[in-house]
């Protein structure tokens, strides 16, 4: 690698002490297809001296294999690292590079252009400080220019540099760069983007790039790198934020010692600061803040660092610990901006974990108000999302939490979705504000529980919950078992599939996401009527495990009892008792479990039972002796607990 500093030679303890006091600036480059992304990394790169001799060897070989310049360096091939990018001369995934100068440390993120990346882009953009929008001079200002200022602008990425690359090829015309200016200043308006810089350059060639371009004497303006070098960094603006420590680990290595560790989200801090710690609302005073190097006198945004507290107080993982004078907000209901980023489409009512800073928590979109066309700003209806598809959302979590706008605080506003089965990222939002419902209802408390309600009816409440294929014999074997119930005297009530929709779900259809909804609604009647001390039966095809996950979820432990009615499709589609099968056959039906819908087996079924090898009265035999095992009807022998 060649000399970055004549200081390395001269004392290296004293280019490390200053290389660890630079300033770090974070930023992404984004354009359209084949706009110089990749090109103008590498440039920049090769222009800070940061490549070793054998990279520069292996680039130049590169670039003479499968380079694109005709035997010249082709820098883009120091960061497209992808054979599929390489060969397709695009960018796929968000590729990270670190490079330094004598006055500032950068981490550059290249994000893909292709819209069906756009969930690259954002992952790429959600910890930039910056972002350079390259604009090819020849085409102007694009479709997916327009895009990313968008997906920009909702990060929260204030900073722009417009770079507008490939000046050399309409010959360093003035005219065409003011036109394209003029023009993406006229769209930047309607996002709110006013800190906007504008560079004509050729990442090829080097122009405007370091060192001012001879090709352009017209333009007076900083080159890039200058303007990297010397613009604001978002340290400042985290200074700005009001105190916020996500706490992420209780530290308790012995009995004297009980601190809270973090990353401080944003402001700063000192011994003796009134604290509140949130969403317990309890509060405490500062008395040390304790690091690896010893005690600090104050810290700020940015700093690993781990509080002491003069109280003894109650503090968990994921609890968010501000000042008191500035606390962030509580809440469990949110509006908030939502990226979608799974190949399966986000359906409203279905049940999400997310995690906000160190906080995990179960969400459910409740409902989608528009989303977003990226290119054109148009606001469109939607009942679901598709991969890569923004829409502002209402959601609801199972616990109040503590947050902040993201507009105002990145860190404690930016969330991600997690798939609760597969454990994959599958969406990134920003919360806006919470919904005043959330502060205006609470739970109100009641003398009798649904403990007391069972006790008065002897038994134990609890949801009996069959699911099978259509024609499996849900509904018969139901109805069997509340007889055999009834008949010894306990409460009880069936909730059936048919029955429910002439109702409470008329209005839903048997599309995926009205049979997301049917089963959401169908829960929580059934919790309901556990809470109410009754036996609970229902018999709905409910063929996503993720509803009938989000069912159990909503139940105390031992009270959802899931029923696979495991009769084989050939066997159902045989007795076919309402004639079902043959219309979806035909095609009369779309959607039809079995046949053009998915049936997801449960894989943990309290009880299993096939309808076809067994009579249903042995059947029903099987499932009360799995209750009276359970302890649910009290009082009957062989109950857990009789005497």
């Amino acid at each position: 690698m060649a000399n970055v500093s004549d200081l390395i030679a001269e004392d290296i303890g004293a280019y490390l002490k200053q290389h660890e006091h630079k300033s770090l600036l974070r930023f992404i480059t984004c354009g359209s297809v084949d706009d110089g992304k990749s090109t103008l990394i590498g440039r920049l790169l090769y222009e800070s001296k940061m490549l070793f001799e054998d990279q520069l060897a292996a680039l130049e070989a590169d670039s003479k294999k499968v380079g694109t310049q005709g035997g010249d360096l082709d820098f883009a091939l120091l960061v497209d690292g992808l054979s599929a990018e390489r060969e397709q001369g695009i960018t796929i995934d968000v590729a990270y590079r670190f490079f330094s100068t004598d006055r500032r440390k950068f981490i550059v993120a290249d994000t893909p252009g292709h819209e069906q990346y756009t969930r690259n882009m954002v992952t790429g953009a959600s910890t930039a400080d910056l972002a350079i929008i390259l604009v090819d001079a020849r085409y102007g200002v694009q479709t997916q220019t327009r895009r990313h200022s968008f997906l920009v602008s909702l990060i929260g990425i204030k900073r722009v540099v417009v770079a507008i690359n490939k000046m050399d090829l309409v010959g360093y015309s003035e005219a065409t760069f003011r036109r394209i200016v003029d023009d993406y200043r006229e769209f930047a308006r309607q996002l709110g983007l006013e800190d906007i810089v504008a560079i004509p350059m050729s990442a090829l060639k080097g122009d405007n790039i370091t060192t001012p371009s001879d090709a352009m004497p017209w333009y007076h303006g900083s080159t890039l790198m200058g303007y990297l070098e010397t613009v604001e960094v978002d340290q400042k603006r985290r200074l700005k934020s009001p105190f916020r420590l996500p706490v992420q680990w209780v530290n308790r290595p012995n009995l004297d010692f009980r601190g809270f560790a973090g990353t401080i989200a944003g402001g700063s801090i000192t011994p003796g600061t009134a604290i509140r710690v949130q969403p317990s609302g309890r509060t405490s005073t500062v008395k040390r803040i304790v690091t690896a190097d010893g005690d600090l006198p104050r810290a700020i945004a940015g700093q690993s660092i781990t509080l002491v507290m003069e109280d003894e107080i109650d503090i968990s993982r994921g609890d968010v610990i501000s000042t008191l004078d500035s606390p962030a907000e509580v809440a469990d209901q949110f509006e908030a901006t939502l990226v979608w980023m799974q190949d399966e489409p986000l359906m409203p009512g279905r049940a999400y974990l997310m995690k906000i800073g160190a906080r995990t928590v179960t969400v459910t979109v409740t409902d989608i108000k528009h989303k977003v066309n990226v290119n054109t700003l148009e606001h469109l209806a939607a009942k679901q999302l598709a991969l890569n598809e923004i829409a502002v959302c209402k959601l609801s979590v199972d616990r109040p939490i503590a947050f902040d706008p993201y507009e105002r605080v990145r860190e404690t506003g930016g969330f991600i979705l997690i798939d609760r089965i597969s454990n994959a990222t599958i969406g990134a939002g920003m919360l806006s504000f919470a919904l005043r419902r959330s502060h205006n209802i609470h739970m109100q408390h009641v003398d009798v529980d649904k403990t007391s309600r069972g006790a008065m009816k002897g038994q134990r409440p609890c949801v009996l919950w069959f699911t099978g294929l259509s024609g499996a014999g849900k509904s018969t074997l139901a109805n069997q078992v509340e007889k055999r119930l009834h008949a010894l005297g306990r409460h009880t009530y069936l909730l059936d599939g048919d029955n429910v929709r002439h109702g409470l779900n008329k209005d839903l259809g048997f599309t995926e996401a009205d049979r997301v909804e049917n089963i959401r609604r169908v829960a929580e009647v059934s919790k309901l009527m556990v809470d109410a001390g009754l036996l609970v039966l229902t018999a709905f095809i409910s063929p996503f495990r993720s509803e009938r996950r989000m069912a159990r979820g909503l139940m105390e432990e031992g009270e959802f009892i899931e029923v696979f009615v495991d009769t084989p499709i050939a066997v159902a589609e045989e007795r076919d008792p309402k004639g079902l099968y043959k219309k979806a056959r035909r095609g009369e039906i779309k959607n039809f479990t079995g046949i053009d819908s998915p049936y997801e087996a449960p894989e943990q079924a309290e009880i299993r039972v096939d309808t076809s090898m067994q009579d249903i009265q042995a059947t029903v035999d099987i499932i009360m002796q799995h209750l009276r095992e359970r302890g649910i009807l009290v009082g009957e022998v062989g109950a857990a607990g009789d005497v």
